[in-house]
This record gives C-alpha cells, sequence and structure tokens, in this order.
C-alpha cells in the first residue's frame, strides 16, 4: 500500500494535483495513465479507499458527494427498517443490503426502479442465479434475505402483493453430517504453539483458550469488551447470536490469560473491545480474525488447517465423552434448541449401537 501510495504520490507531483484535491476521479485518471505507460500492476480504485479513509479523518479532503439515484435512497430507507423495525446486527444489515442491492438493479430503468415488474417469475430466476455460485447453506440465506426485502417492499406498499410465498425453499437436510473435532492432545499442541512473549501470539493465546475451554463462538469472542469482564465474580458475559447475552463462569487459566494480554500486550487506548488489532489503525479484532488465529496456530504446530469452530466442536465431544449430558452441553455451547446439541449424538458410536432400534420389519 505505501508503495502505490507513493506512485499516486509522485504522480500527483508531476500533475500539480493538490492533496485536497485527490477523489475517486483523480485515482482514475492516475490509474490510466499508468496502464497506458505499461505498467504490469495497477491498483484498483479500491485499493486506495482506506488512504481517502484516512484524508477525510484528517480533513484533508471532505465526504464524498451523497447519491440521489432512486436505487441508494430505496437502499437507505430498507437499512433503517431492518435495524429499526427488524432490530438486526450491523454485519447482518450489510449482507441483507447487499442482495438487495443486487435484486433492485436489475429492475431499475431511467433513473427510476420499476416495482411493477418485480413478479414471482424473476424472483425465481433471481434465486436460482444466486445458488448457482454458493454453497446450500449460503443459498438458504439468501432466500431469508430474499424474503425479507419482498416484505418490505409489500410493507412500503410498493409492490402490490407480497411475493415471499414466490421464494422456494432450498433443498437440504440439517445435520446430516458428524461435528468434527481435533483428536486428543491436539488443542494444547495448538495452545502450546504460542509464544507469549510474542506480542502478536500472546494475544493469540489469549483467543485460543477462550475458544478451546469455553466453547465461544468467533463473532461473541470479537464482541467481547472490557466492561463485559466481571473480575471479583469470575465471570464474563458474552454478546451473540440474535442479540442475546449470557454469563459464563472464568476459569482460572482463561482469567489468567486475558490479564497477561490486558496489562503487558494491549496497547493503551480508549476503545473498550477486549482484543484489538496488532497493527494500526487499532480498532476492535473482526470475528473472522479468529479462525485466522487457530489455522496460523495449526501451522506451528503442525497440524492440519482448522478453524475456530472446529475448536467448539472438540469441546463439546470432549464433554459428551466425559459423561457429560447433551442438555448441558448445549447450556456451555449456549444452543437454543436442545435438537441443535443432539447433532453430538453421532458422536458417541458405541452408546449409539447399544440403543440402536431394529429395523422396521426386523424381527427381534
Amino acid at each position: 500500500m505505501l508503495t502505490d501510495m507513493g506512485a499516486l504520490g509522485r504522480w500527483m507531483q508531476e500533475h500539480d494535483v493538490q492533496p485536497g484535491q485527490l477523489s475517486p476521479a483523480v485515482i482514475a485518471d492516475f490509474r490510466r495513465d499508468c496502464l497506458a505507460a505499461g505498467r504490469r500492476k495497477v491498483p484498483s480504485v479500491k485499493c486506495f479507499a482506506p488512504l481517502l479513509r484516512f484524508l477525510r479523518g484528517e480533513g484533508v479532503i471532505g465526504d464524498p458527494p451523497v447519491s440521489e439515484s432512486a436505487l441508494e435512497r430505496m437502499l437507505v430507507d430498507y437499512r433503517g427498517w431492518l435495524a429499526a423495525e427488524r432490530g438486526l446486527a450491523e454485519m447482518t444489515i450489510i449482507r441483507y443490503e447487499n442482495l438487495a442491492r443486487r435484486f433492485l438493479q436489475q429492475h431499475v430503468a431511467n433513473g427510476r426502479i420499476e416495482f411493477e415488474a418485480v413478479s414471482g417469475a424473476q424472483v425465481v430466476s433471481f434465486l436460482l442465479r444466486e445458488s448457482e455460485r454458493v454453497s446450500v447453506g449460503s443459498a438458504k440465506g439468501r432466500v431469508a434475505e430474499l424474503r425479507s426485502l419482498l416484505k418490505f417492499l409489500y410493507v412500503r406498499g410498493l409492490t402490490p402483493r407480497l411475493l415471499t410465498t414466490a421464494v422456494p425453499p432450498v433443498a437440504g437436510w440439517r445435520d446430516t453430517s458428524i461435528p468434527k473435532a481435533l483428536p486428543a492432545g491436539q488443542v494444547q499442541r495448538l495452545l502450546d504453539s504460542c509464544d507469549r512473549s510474542d506480542p502478536v501470539q500472546a494475544r493469540d493465546y489469549a483467543i485460543l483458550i477462550l475458544v478451546a475451554r469455553l466453547g465461544l463462538r468467533s463473532i461473541e469472542v470479537a464482541r467481547l469488551e472490557l466492561g463485559d469482564i466481571d473480575w471479583r465474580d469470575g465471570r464474563i458475559i458474552l454478546r451473540g447470536k440474535a442479540s442475546r447475552e449470557d454469563g459464563m463462569p472464568l476459569p482460572a487459566d482463561v482469567g489468567q490469560a486475558l490479564v497477561d494480554y490486558l496489562a503487558d500486550v494491549r496497547p493503551a487506548t480508549s476503545l473498550r473491545a477486549v482484543f484489538l488489532s496488532c497493527k494500526a489503525p487499532r480498532r476492535g479484532i473482526r470475528p473472522d480474525l479468529v479462525s485466522d488465529v487457530t489455522r496460523r496456530a495449526c501451522g506451528r504446530a503442525g497440524l492440519p488447517r482448522a478453524g475456530a469452530h472446529r475448536l467448539r466442536h472438540t469441546l463439546a465431544t470432549e464433554m459428551l465423552r466425559r459423561g457429560v449430558k447433551l442438555v448441558e452441553i448445549g447450556q456451555v455451547l449456549r444452543h437454543r434448541d436442545l435438537a441443535t446439541t443432539a447433532l453430538y449424538a453421532k458422536v458417541d458410536l458405541a452408546t449409539l449401537r447399544s440403543i440402536a432400534l431394529p429395523w422396521p420389519g426386523e424381527r427381534r
């Protein structure tokens, strides 16, 4: 990024472009000149988005002009409806908005959205195109996102009929696989692979032990704030899916790892997130970083690559092996439905064989 910014800066000097004049249009001119000069690797305009955000924050350049297109106005209204009426989280709203943009773009003509052209056949056709490029699980998500948009259009009076019934369900069976867990001893190898004298790996160790010992989801690790840790009572508050909050006990080894990170590694900042990025700009970590941390630890320990959710499966499997009941496992993992926890019953094959019922028609 610094190399690309240096090339842009030299180009601006040659063309007498002042910093306050920098904009996506100016960067597009820079790209065209680079391509005309035969430069092989030319960064896109999007690659300079962090630079533009930084310059806006420093007051060097102004805010970008607000688009007044019908599509953008509709998406702003839809985004507000998702937040106010549905109470969705920010990352979920972004996902729903992205699908709405793709769906509505095909109905934009002459600067307006032709809602009267929206039909059940077009809804099905759009969903089929989306399903061709994603997995079954993601396709099911597209169904929920599309139904939400169609409901919004009907509530706003933009479509005469509620078209949610036109969205077909995606064929797929739940709980058909066996949860994959790490073999015994490999979780400890992951933890031991962290060099806790290194600031990055000290943070990674605290993240890994939270997931391995408490079965936290990636989103729960990312949302953990300083005020969520009750040091006197030895418990933490977790903010997970569907704006749900749960309290969990804080084991001594997990608490010690957090203390080591907070006292010796975490930079002094006004940010309330427990885990911060190690490189500027400082901010709370994203949920996908938790799996990145797990994969890096697998590489150091010489183990096959695995994501953070594999540690959650490993915890549940180990609890089941030690005789913990499924109801209690579901409480630890914070499942809302016991049917979700029942998936782990497949792991105990010996018990399943002992209680297996005969096939229909088979004589005892």
